[in-house]
C-alpha cells in the first residue's frame, strides 16, 4: 500500500506498509496497543505451525458450496499490473526521476497486443493497479488540479493508495489530460473485447492528505466538508480530528534527495486530522502512513472502539456511491485494500448493494489475520481474501531454503486455517507489496520457485495471481528514488522495468528482447496456467494428502485433486540438492472415482508410459515439480 522507512521484514530491506507481513501484522492485530488503539510499529510475533502426521480428506463445506464463482468453468487468473510502469518504454530511470525524465505508461499503451500477450498466460481478470487520482508531485494545475505538498507525498510519483479524488484517474497515464477519463473507458473497452474482466483498487480506510475531488458528480460532497472540527470524533463527521492542535510534519525521516528542495516541514492542515493507520496524534511519525488521512466509519477509537453504525455513518453512504460509479463505468471487482481496518459491517452493508448493481462482480480483501478470514467470507461477503499470512509466508521460506522451511506450513494452510473455504483465499507469489523472488533479498533465481507456483496453482480452486515481470523474472533492482533498493519494484517513483520492457519490446509485445531462460520461464507460467486454469480436478475437485513415502523430507510433498472427471498427483520438490523418489499409492476411493486416464505430466504434455495400477512411481529432480494426470 505504501511505503513506510526502516521496517525490516524477511528477507531484508524496507517494507511498503500495505503488505504488512509477518512482523507488522502482528503488531496490528495482536500486538499491545496504546490504550485501546491498534497501531503498526515493528514488534513482530511468530506463528506456531502444527504438524499433522495423518492425511486427509477434505470435502468442500456447505459455505464453500454456497458462495460459487460466477466462473465455474475456469479458475480465476489474475494478472497485477500499475499502467504507470507496465507502459513505459523509457529506459533512463534516474533515482527520483521527473516523469519527463523517466516516463510514464500510459492507458493507451496496454494495446490489443498488450492485452493479447496477458492473455496468453491463460488469465481472465486484469488488475490495473493505481488507476485512480493519487497524490503526486507532478503539476497538472493548467488542468485545474492543484499541485500537491512534498511533505505529505511520498515520492514524485506518489502512492497509489493515497487517493486524491475517487472519482477520477490518475492524470500521469492519459495521453490527452482534459479526456483522462475516456481514455480508460476506452481501456475497460478494450479489455472486454478481449473477454477479459478488470478489476481495480477501492481504498476505504484512508485518503490522501490533500483529498478532494475536482471531477465528482453532481450533488456528491466531498469528505469532510460538513464535518465540526472542534470534535476529535463525531457519528457525523468523515475524519478524526485533533482539536486546536495543527498538523505537523514528521521528522526524523529521509536523508536528503532530490525532493528535499520541495519540502519545506510544513502542510496547512488545522486542526490536524488522524493519519490512515490509526495514529490520533497531530504529528505522526515517519514510519506511519503520513501522507493519509483515517476514514470514520463510525469507531470511536480513543473510547473504548465503540460502534455507532445506526444511523449509517456519511462515509459508508460516500463509499457506496464511489463503488456504485466505477461498476457502472464497467469496472468487474474490486481490490480492496487493507479490508480488516474498516468494519466488517460496512461490508456487509455494502457488498450486497453493489452487486445488486452487478451480481457478478467480485470483491477481494486485502487480509492478514486468519483469525478472522472466514467471518469476512461469510459475515462480510468478500468474494477472496489474501493468503498472504499462511501460504505465501510458507511457501517463501521454502524458495529461499531457509532452515525453518517445512511443507507443513502447506499442510497447515489446507487442512486447518482455511479449511473448508479454500476456494476463497487468493494464492500468489508476488505482488507490488512482495519482494520480487529473482530479486537478490528473495531467492535471486526465478525458477527456484516453479515448485512453490506449481502449488500456488493447484493447491485450491480459488484464485491465482501473477504479478506483471513475475513470468520473465524480473529482481526489482535499483535505486529508483523513494521505493529504494528495496528488492521490489517501486510503486512510487516513475521507472521503467527492465525485464519486463524485454518482453514488451518497445510496445510490439512480442518477447522478442527475452533471452532464452526468460522465455523458458514465460513458457512454464503458460503451460502451468493452461492446465490449471481449465482443469476440473482443481476447479472442483477434492484433496487428498499424500503420505511421507520413498525419500520424501520435510522439502518434499504430494497432494492428489481429484473429481469425477479428472485425477491429478501434484509433487513438488523445494529441495536444492536432493531428488524425489518414491512410489505412490493410490486410495481405492480414489481409483474408483473414475476411469484411468494415460498417465501424463501435464506440465510437459509427455506420456509417462505407467501401467495402470494402484501406485506411481515418481523420480523428481531438486527445485522441480510435476502435475501428473492418471
Amino acid at each position: 500500500m505504501r511505503k513506510v522507512e526502516g521496517l525490516k521484514v524477511e528477507g531484508g530491506g524496507s517494507k511498503d506498509c500495505s503488505s504488512v507481513s509477518g512482523s507488522i501484522l502482528s503488531a496490528l492485530f495482536l500486538s499491545p496497543s496504546i490504550g485501546s488503539i491498534p497501531i503498526l510499529h515493528r514488534k513482530g510475533r511468530g506463528w506456531t505451525i502444527t504438524l499433522f502426521l495423518t492425511f486427509t480428506i477434505l470435502s468442500l463445506s456447505s459455505f464453500a458450496q454456497k458462495k460459487r464463482t460466477k466462473m465455474n468453468d475456469k479458475q480465476i487468473v489474475i494478472y497485477q499490473l500499475l499502467p504507470r510502469l507496465f507502459g513505459n518504454k523509457n529506459t533512463t530511470n534516474t533515482p527520483y526521476g521527473t516523469i519527463e525524465q523517466n516516463g510514464s505508461g500510459k492507458f493507451n499503451d496496454i494495446t490489443d497486443k498488450a492485452l493479447d500477450g496477458i492473455k496468453e498466460l491463460h488469465v481472465n481478470y486484469v488488475w490495473f493497479t493505481g488507476a485512480l487520482a493519487h497524490a503526486s508531485l507532478t503539476d497538472y494545475s493548467a488542468y485545474g488540479i492543484k499541485v500537491d505538498d512534498a511533505d505529505v507525498v511520498k515520492g514524485r510519483a506518489g502512492s497509489p493508495y493515497a487517493i486524491r479524488d475517487y472519482y477520477d484517474v490518475d492524470p500521469d497515464l492519459a495521453v490527452d489530460v482534459k479526456n483522462r477519463m475516456q481514455e480508460f473507458d476506452a481501456l475497460v473497452k478494450r479489455t472486454h473485447a478481449k473477454n477479459l474482466k478488470v478489476l481495480i483498487d477501492f481504498v476505504p480506510n484512508h485518503v490522501a492528505r490533500s483529498y478532494h475531488s475536482y471531477a465528482k458528480p453532481n450533488g456528491v460532497t466531498d469528505f469532510g466538508v460538513q464535518d465540526d472540527i472542534t470534535k476529535a470524533f463525531s457519528t457525523t463527521n468523515d475524519f478524526y480530528y485533533t482539536p486546536g492542535q495543527p498538523f505537523l510534519v514528521p521528522t526524523g525521516g529521509a536523508q536528503q534527495t532530490p525532493i528535499s528542495v520541495l519540502q519545506d516541514g510544513k502542510f496547512d492542515e488545522n486542526p490536524a486530522k488522524a493519519t490512515g493507520n490509526n495514529v490520533f496524534s497531530a504529528q505522526p511519525k515517519y514510519d506511519d502512513w503520513y501522507e493519509t488521512i483515517k476514514l470514520n466509519y463510525g469507531v470511536d477509537y480513543q473510547n473504548g472502539e465503540k460502534q455507532y453504525f445506526d444511523p449509517i455513518p456519511p462515509v459508508w453512504l460516500k463509499m457506496r456511491d464511489i463503488l456504485t460509479y466505477w461498476t457502472n463505468k464497467g469496472v468487474d471487482g474490486f481490490r480492496c485494500d487493507m479490508a480488516e481496518m474498516v468494519p466488517i459491517a460496512f461490508w456487509n452493508w455494502v457488498i450486497p448493494q453493489i452487486k445488486k448493481v452487478n451480481p457478478d462482480l467480485i470483491f477481494l480483501g486485502e487480509a492478514y489475520n486468519p483469525k478472522v478470514y472466514k467471518k469476512y467470507l461469510e459475515e462480510g461477503k468478500f468474494d477472496y481474501l489474501y493468503d498472504k499470512v499462511g501460504l505465501y509466508d510458507g511457501l517463501k521460506k521454502l524458495i529461499r531454503n531457509e532452515p525453518t522451511a517445512d511443507v507443513a506450513a502447506i499442510k497447515h494452510v489446507w487442512q486447518v486455517e482455511s479449511a473448508g473455504f479454500g476456494k476463497h483465499m487468493l494464492r500468489f507469489l508476488e505482488n507490488h507489496d512482495e519482494e520480487r523472488i529473482a530479486s537478490a533479498g528473495f531467492a535471486g533465481k526465478a525458477e527456484l520457485a516453479l515448485p512453490a507456483m506449481v502449488v500456488s496453482a493447484t493447491l485450491g480452486s480459488g484464485p491465482v495471481m501473477l504479478y506483471f515481470g513475475q513470468e520473465v523474472g524480473e529482481p526489482g533492482k535499483g535505486q529508483e528514488g523513494f521505493g529504494g533498493d528495496d528488492n521490489r519494484t517501486t510503486i512510487f517513483d516513475y521507472w521503467g522495468v527492465p525485464s519486463h520492457q524485454d518482453w514488451m519490446n518497445g510496445g510490439l509485445f512480442d518477447g522478442h528482447k527475452l533471452s532464452a531462460a526468460q522465455q523458458n520461464l514465460r513458457a512454464y507460467y503458460k503451460q502451468l496456467l493452461k492446465v490449471t486454469s481449465t482443469s476440473d480436478a482443481v476447479i472442483n475437485g477434492e484433496i487428498y494428502e499424500v503420505p511421507v513415502t520413498g525419500n520424501m523430507n520435510n522439502r518434499m510433498y504430494a497432494f492428489i485433486r481429484y473429481s469425477g472427471k479428472q485425477r491429478l498427483l501434484i509433487v513438488a520438490n523445494f529441495d536444492r540438492t536432493q531428488s524425489l523418489t518414491a512410489n505412490i499409492e493410490i486410495p481405492d476411493q480414489i481409483l474408483k472415482v473414475k476411469h484411468s486416464s494415460p498417465v501424463t505430466d501435464l506440465l510437459t504434455d509427455r506420456k509417462l508410459n505407467i501401467p495402470a495400477g494402484t501406485s506411481i512411481p515418481v523420480s523428481l529432480a531438486p527445485v522441480s515439480a510435476q502435475v501428473i494426470e492418471f
